[in-house]
């Protein structure tokens, strides 16, 4: 029987110790994408604890903790300021080798997940297919004990940091799209391979397109059967729409705007129009607390084998349009001028005025509503499970 409650005191007494001063400050102050510098350090303290992954079993590597205590080490380290941990790796490919891989996959790919020392990126979407994933047409023919990939993936987070891309290519023309797509395990250092970033409003650099052209792949890097990458695609997109991490997350934002709405009534004393960003940033903790609710339940779900129904995309519907209107509250907070001050930045790289910082998170949230499914996709699938449509 697990003492959450001394469970809870554990996973604070290791934020408070453990986790780098100046990485939590990069975490206070908003940066929203930190690197794989900072993420690499975190994920290393991790390892030495014995926390490395708290959603995989011993037998792999990871804690064997419950989803009640995966969702209080989320919510811990968000209280405290402790980064999530970089999801490529951790929530995405390695759950996907752990189930599909063989022994050999596993031995040679989970480790450096574990450890930090292999970053990854996603080759999933396309120019022509994004929310129409299966429409996807990069290709993967047969050559001996290779596969020869040709074509173009986009919006690869992380890409221009990465060492391998878990990549969805199509291996044959079936009759239904989602047929014949493969999973291949690809290292960016491979000849033919080019990583181009592209630069987005917020001015961060962590998105990217990547191009295939003639890339030798060891057939040995093939994920699961040959056209039934699907299955595979399908396991992780579940996975990823039920993020412990999500919810609190967006609790420790509400907590900054309260902040900093504290700060401007102290700089420039109570307005009717500071009154309204108040109301606003309470209409918006009634609904994070709805969300917060609606987490417990679909994790309770999971750990009674209940289905979760519509309760993944709900979460994300309503995490990513939360997310965007808190972060509306800010950018009415810090005012006209901050907007000014960021666009004239003679480098958008380099950290500007901390109300800027403001501007470019709110930027960065406005992909909130597509990355990962878009709101749209997300209503239909509420709909059809909840009318059957």
């Amino acid at each position: 029987m697990v003492d959450y409650d001394a469970f809870r005191a554990e996973l604070t007494e290791f934020a408070l110790t453990k986790c780098p001063e100046d990485i939590r400050r990069m975490v206070a102050e908003g940066y929203q994408k930190l690197t794989r510098r900072e993420w690499s350090r975190w994920q290393a303290l991790l390892h030495e604890r014995g926390w490395a992954a708290p959603g995989w079993a011993r037998e792999h590597g990871g804690t064997g903790w419950d989803l009640r205590q995966r969702f209080l080490f989320e919510e811990v380290m968000a209280a405290h300021d402790c980064p999530v941990q970089y999801h490529h790796g951790l929530g995405h490919i390695g759950p996907v080798i752990i189930a599909f891989g063989t022994p050999e996959q596993q031995a040679r790919f989970l480790p450096g997940i574990l450890q930090g020392t292999d970053w990854w990126c996603q080759g999933y979407s396309e120019p022509g297919a994004g929310s129409d994933l299966a429409s996807l047409i990069t290709s993967a023919r047969r050559e001996g004990d290779d596969y020869i990939v040709n074509g173009q993936k986009i919006w690869t987070s992380h890409a221009h940091e990465a060492d391998l891309i878990y990549t969805l290519v199509r291996t044959s023309k079936e009759a239904r799209k989602q047929d014949g797509i493969s999973l291949l395990l690809i290292p960016l250092s491979s000849p033919g391979v080019t990583v181009r970033p592209i630069r987005t409003i917020e001015g961060w650099h962590h998105l990217n397109e990547v191009f295939f052209d003639e890339v030798r792949v060891p057939a040995a890097n093939l994920i699961g059967e040959e056209g039934k990458g699907w299955r595979c695609a399908k396991f992780l997109l579940e996975r990823e729409r039920l993020p412990p991490a999500s919810v609190p997350r967006l609790m420790r934002l509400w907590q900054r705007v309260a902040a900093l709405l504290e700060h401007e009534a102290r700089a420039a004393g109570e307005s009717r129009a500071l009154q309204v960003l108040w109301h606003r940033l309470l209409l918006a903790e009634a609904e994070l607390k709805g969300a917060y609710h609606l987490l417990a339940h679909a994790i309770d779900d999971l750990m009674h084998e209940r289905p979760l129904g519509a309760k993944p995309s709900a979460l994300k519907l309503m995490n990513g349009e939360l997310g965007q209107r808190i972060m509306g509250i800010a950018l009415d907070a810090v005012g006209p001028e901050a907007v000014a001050r960021l666009a004239l930045a003679d480098d958008p790289e380099l950290p500007g005025h901390p109300q800027s910082l403001w501007v470019e998170n709110y930027l960065f949230f406005r992909s909130r509503t597509l990355a990962g499914g878009t709101s749209e996709v997300q209503r239909n699938v509420i709909a059809r499970e909840l009318l059957g449509a």
